[in-house]
C-alpha cells in the first residue's frame, strides 16, 4: 500500500492537502487536511453587531457576497426585522450575479485544466486572435527561462501540472475549450458588474445590511444588469452547457468516481416575504428517503480537528479555541454533522433536494441530461454530477433572474430599518455557490458575545467525526483509480469537483519564521 499526498491541492481557495492510501490502483482510505487557522469567529467578539457584515465578507475574497447575505440575515433575526421587498428582491438578485460568476468560474477556471490539454496552444496555426495571443505569451514566458524548474512556474496557472496522459485526446474539442477558458473571463467581468450594481462593489460588498441593500434599483441600474444578463445567459445556455456535455462523454467513466449520497441545502433565493419559500430549495436526503431540514440538528465535531473547544455542539453554543498541538488531530477544519451524519453540501445537494421535491425545472433538465447518457439518477452523484449541477443552476437561475427584476419597484427603498437590541440571537442560512451556509450570532449588552460560521467546506472537507465517520470528501475519494502515484490527478479531479473554499473553512497562518523587521512613521 502506497502513501500518497497531493500537497497542496492548487486551484482552489486557500490551503488543502490530501492524503490518500493507493492499494492496487484504488484509493482505500483519505484524508482532508485543512491548514491554516485565521479566529474571525474570535475577532468579531465585542464589537457592534453590524461590523459583522462586513468583517464577515473578509473571510474570503471568492465568496463575499454569501457571507454578506448569510450576516445580513443573521442580524436581520437577531434584531427582529425582515428586509422589505425591494431588499428581498436585492439580495436575490446580487446573489444570483455571484452564483453564475462563481459556476462558470470553477468550471473553466479551476476545474477544466484537470482535463484540457493547455500546452496545445503552444502548435495552435488558427486565426482566431486571443488564442494567438495565448501561443505568444506561452511561447515567450518559456523561452525566457532556461531550467526545467524555471519552465514549470513560468505559465501559472496553465503549469505545472500533472504529466500524463490525462488529458482531451480530441484537438478541436480540446483547443474549444481553451477558446471558452478565455471567453469565460470576459463573461466573469460582466458577473462582477452586475454584483456592484446593487452590492456597491466587489469584492467585500458595502451595500449589504441589515434589511436589505443600500443601492436604490434606478430604471437605469436594472437596465444594465439586464443586459449583463443577457450576454452572461447567452454564454450559459450556448457554450456552458455543451461543453459540459462534452466533458461528460469524453470521461464518463467519472459517473462512477466521487460518489456521495446524503445531501443538505439550507435552501436559497426568497420567493416569498416571510422567507419560507426558496427558488433553491430546503431540505436533505439521508441516502434513502428527503427530510424537512431543521438547523436545530447541527453539531460541529473536533476531536480530529486542531481545537480544545468542546464538541457536539451547536453553532449558538460554538466555540473557536485552537489547539495546534493536539494529539490525533489532522486539520483547523471542524466537522459539522447533521443528526450526526456526514452531509455533502452544494450544488449537486440543491439540485438532488430540487429533483426529490418535484421542481420542474430541476426535474427537465436533470431527465434531459439522464437521457442523453442513458442513466439513472444515482449517476449525477459523483464527479460529473457536481459540474452539471452547475450549468442545470446556472441556467435556471438566468430565467428566474428576470422574474425578479420585473418585481422590484423602481426607485423604491431597498431596505428595512432597524435599531440593535441589546440583547438578541440570531441565525442566517442561505446558499454559497459551495453550498450551505450559516451564521449565528448572540448578542449582549448591544455587543457581540459570540459569533460562529460554519461553510460549505466546512461541511464537505471537514474530517473524520468524534465516532471516526469520515467527511464527505475523504468518503468520496474512496475507490478512485490511480493509474501513477507520482501524478494522481485522478483524485484531484474529485476533490476539486466539491469547489472548496479553506479560506472560508478554518475561519493567521501556522509558522515560527521572522518575515522581516518593520519601522512605523
Amino acid at each position: 500500500m502506497a502513501k500518497v499526498y497531493l500537497d497542496p491541492i492548487t486551484r482552489i481557495e486557500g490551503h488543502l492537502s490530501i492524503e490518500i492510501d493507493v492499494q492496487k490502483g484504488k484509493v482505500v482510505d483519505a484524508k482532508s487536511k485543512g491548514d491554516m487557522f485565521r479566529g474571525f469567529e474570535t475577532i468579531l467578539k465585542g464589537r457592534n453587531p453590524v461590523d459583522a457584515n462586513q468583517i464577515t465578507q473578509r473571510i474570503c475574497g471568492v465568496c463575499p457576497v454569501s457571507h454578506g447575505i448569510a450576516s445580513s440575515k443573521c442580524l436581520d433575526d437577531a434584531f427582529g426585522i425582515s428586509p422589505n421587498k425591494n431588499g428581498r428582491l436585492l439580495r436575490n438578485l446580487v446573489l444570483t450575479a455571484n452564483f453564475l460568476q462563481s459556476h462558470i468560474t470553477h468550471f473553466y477556471h479551476l476545474a477544466a485544466l484537470d482535463y484540457v490539454d493547455i500546452t496545445a496552444v503552444l502548435s495552435y496555426k488558427g486565426n482566431d486572435k486571443k488564442l494567438k495571443n495565448l501561443k505568444v505569451w506561452a511561447k515567450n514566458e518559456l523561452e525566457s527561462k532556461k531550467e526545467r524548474k524555471d519552465q514549470l512556474t513560468a505559465v501559472s496557472p496553465f503549469l505545472p501540472r500533472y504529466e500524463g496522459d490525462f488529458y482531451i485526446k480530441d484537438h478541436d474539442l480540446n483547443m474549444a475549450a481553451i477558446d471558452h477558458y478565455l471567453k469565460a473571463l470576459d463573461i466573469r467581468i460582466k458577473t462582477h458588474k452586475m454584483v456592484a450594481l446593487f452590492g456597491g462593489r466587489v469584492p467585500h460588498l458595502m451595500g449589504l445590511v441589515p434589511g436589505g441593500v443600500t443601492q436604490v434599483p434606478t430604471g437605469s441600474k436594472i437596465d444594465e444588469y439586464y443586459d449583463l444578463l443577457e450576454e452572461v445567459e447567452e454564454f450559459v445556455n450556448d457554450i456552458y452547457i455543451n461543453d459540459v456535455i462534452a466533458l461528460a462523454r469524453a470521461y464518463s467513466d467519472y459517473f462512477g468516481y466521487g460518489t456521495y449520497d446524503k445531501f443538505l441545502s439550507y435552501g436559497a433565493f426568497e420567493e416569498n416575504p416571510e422567507q419560507t419559500e426558496f427558488m433553491l430549495q430546503q431540505g436533505l436526503y439521508d441516502g434513502k428517503k428527503l427530510q424537512k431540514f431543521n438547523s436545530e440538528n447541527i453539531r460541529e465535531h473536533v476531536k480530529y480537528a486542531r481545537y480544545k473547544s468542546g464538541s457536539n455542539l451547536h453553532p449558538y453554543k460554538g466555540e473557536t479555541d485552537p489547539y495546534p498541538g493536539k494529539p490525533g488531530a489532522y486539520t483547523w477544519v471542524k466537522a459539522p454533522r447533521y443528526e450526526n451524519m456526514p452531509m455533502e453540501v452544494g450544488p449537486l445537494a440543491r439540485v438532488v433536494v430540487a429533483y426529490l421535491s418535484g421542481h420542474e425545472g430541476v426535474k427537465k433538465e436533470v431527465d434531459g441530461l439522464l437521457k442523453v447518457f442513458d442513466a439513472d439518477l444515482t449517476a449525477v452523484f459523483s464527479t460529473l454530477g457536481r459540474h452539471a449541477s452547475r450549468v442545470i443552476e446556472a441556467k435556471l437561475i438566468c430565467q428566474q433572474t428576470k422574474i425578479w427584476l420585473e418585481q422590484l419597484e423602481v426607485d423604491g427603498e431597498p431596505r428595512s430599518t432597524y435599531t440593535i437590541p441589546e440583547t438578541g440571537e440570531g441565525e442566517g442560512l442561505t446558499e454559497a455557490p459551495r453550498g450551505a451556509l450559516g451564521h449565528w450570532i448572540k448578542v449582549k449588552d448591544s455587543k457581540i458575545d459570540n459569533y460562529q460560521c460554519v461553510v460549505p467546506t466546512t461541511w464537505f472537507c471537514g474530517p473524520r467525526d468524534d465516532r471516526g465517520v469520515k467527511g464527505p470528501v475523504e468518503q468520496a475519494l474512496i475507490g478512485t483509480p490511480i493509474s501513477d502515484n507520482e501524478n494522481p490527478i485522478e483524485a484531484a479531479r474529485v476533490v476539486r469537483s466539491f469547489d472548496p473554499c479553506i479560506a472560508c473553512a478554518v475561519h493567521i497562518v501556522e509558522g515560527d519564521r521572522e518575515i522581516g523587521k518593520f519601522r512605523i512613521c
